[in-house]
């Protein structure tokens, strides 16, 4: 597809609260005002993309849908749902939503939690993003303090997010509060309360690519300084509205500033109806050159319909998936074949305690691998962003048969489909030379394997970086 295609995309916040997949005019939560369809704005003018051989396409990873669980609103300890909320409510007093009983809610979702959850997922093979807000609603900052919690236990949650989220999860700075404006002069919130100071509708005004960079950079710094790595970023609600040519610019800047990442990606939208989930490739540039720039979006397809972002909502499970996995979301992006990354936020996970939403999560997981376990992959979302990346973006070009693949990212299980083609295969580089396996059946294919019948053949390997060659037939 093209990349550069303009999609019509509702604003994240009100999609996910929306009760219906055409709901355009929801309100947009945590103090947004009223928006119609936000669109991804076109950045430049396309890049001409590389050629690609009759009979040669790159298919997805293992030839399986990519699956994905983006969860928002996460961080060490603190309860954002609790937290957040009469924050919102003092910069917008006229909200029902929080002037909710926050104060019976659970101040801490516990690292017992975060361990069984993370276990669960582990054991089931689920892959994704979680967040962590640097500074999470003003209670403190996780690279130094945490009021209420002792310095043992910030740096305990800090280990388990490294040793048990790690790897099977991408983290993303969820800006720096996800309530309160940071002066980064001062390194305190804005004095001013209003929506104009709260990070879900910030900046409201436009600001240059090097402030919101600069913004981005502050809370990539805090998670770097807490040692956990990065390469993307996660908006708040309708943080960078304002700015969306430039979002993608001032997260390339400060993911490679802070980090030193070459593909830099970043969650800021919700696909509905029958728009294309793919990731866009935004802000290419150096394209046919030996340094390939650009920012991912990856976008995730379903709303929240779990237990919402304070937790006090009953979860809607079919809406992803029915039991039989025949209906749902998730359903309908696996049959189209195209990424189906869901999404939740952390608080409706624990659903202050009763940890109602993770029990209807557990079940749409189940659901998914008894009907789609041989279809679908899970994947990290720097792993999608990196793998789309490479699948657009690798030069192909065939002789006789020998393919010459020109990467400017490695991926793994890079697939590739080539008409009229017939095993062994094997791929080289360099000095370097590696007799790809045959598998039994498409259910096994995996990195290093290939099948093949009377029309085509099907080879799935590790695409390094650079020039490399697909060998096939009987010379390889």
């Amino acid at each position: 597809m093209n990349q550069h295609r303009t999609l019509r995309i509702q604003d994240r916040r009100a999609f996910l609260r929306g009760s219906a997949w055409g709901a355009a005019t929801a309100v947009a939560g945590m103090g947004l005002p009223r928006l119609g369809l936000a669109e991804t704005p076109e950045l430049t003018a396309p890049a001409p993309l590389p050629t690609r051989p009759a009979g040669v396409q790159v298919l997805m990873p293992r030839d399986r849908v990519p699956l994905s669980f983006i969860i928002d609103d996460s961080t060490c300890l603190v309860n954002m749902g609790h937290f957040c909320t009469p924050q919102f409510a003092t910069a917008m007093p006229n909200r029902a939503e929080y002037q909710k009983p926050w104060r019976s809610w659970p101040r801490e979702i516990p690292d017992s939690f975060v361990r069984q959850f993370g276990e669960w997922c582990a054991d089931q093979g689920v892959k994704g993003k979680y967040s962590i807000v640097p500074n999470p609603a003003c209670v403190g900052w996780l690279d130094r303090e945490l009021p209420g919690w002792s310095r043992a236990d910030l740096q305990s949650s800090l280990k388990l997010v490294r040793e048990l989220m790690l790897p099977n999860w991408d983290i993303h700075p969820e800006m720096i509060t996800h309530t309160r404006v940071i002066d980064l002069k001062t390194g305190r919130p804005m004095q001013q309360i209003s929506p104009a100071t709260m990070e879900n509708s910030y900046p409201q005004e436009k600001k240059s690519v090097d402030e919101l960079a600069a913004y981005l950079a502050y809370a990539l710094r805090i998670v770097k300084n807490c040692d956990l790595p990065c390469e993307g970023i996660t908006t708040p609600g309708g943080f960078g509205n304002s700015m969306k040519s430039e979002l993608p610019i001032a997260v390339d800047q400060a993911v490679r500033d802070v980090y030193g990442v070459d593909l830099p990606h970043y969650f800021k939208y919700v696909i509905s109806g029958d728009e294309s989930t793919e990731p866009k490739l935004e802000h290419l540039r150096g394209v046919g050159t030996d340094d390939v720039r650009l920012t991912v979006n990856v976008p995730a397809g379903t709303g929240d319909w779990f237990g919402g972002w304070q937790g006090d909502s009953l979860s809607d499970p079919d809406r992803y998936c029915n039991a039989a996995a025949t209906s749902g979301r998730m359903v309908e992006l696996i049959q189209r074949r195209q990424p189906a990354v869901m999404i939740c936020h952390w608080p409706g996970m624990y659903s202050n305690g009763s940890e109602e939403g993770f029990n209807s999560f557990k079940r749409v997981v189940q659901s998914l691998a008894s009907r789609f376990a041989d279809d679908t992959i899970w994947m990290k979302l720097s792993e999608i962003a990196r793998y789309w990346a490479a699948k657009q973006l690798t030069e192909i070009r065939r002789e006789g048969n020998r393919l010459t693949l020109t990467a400017p990212f490695a991926a793994q299980r890079y697939t590739l489909q080539i008409d009229g083609a017939a095993g062994p295969v094997s791929l080289q580089q360099g000095n370097d030379h590696t007799l790809l396996r045959q598998a039994s059946d498409r259910s096994t294919l995996d990195a290093g394997t290939w099948i093949a019948n009377d029309q085509n053949l099907v080879a799935c390997f590790d695409l390094p970086k650079g020039t490399s060659e697909l060998v096939l037939g009987a010379s390889s």
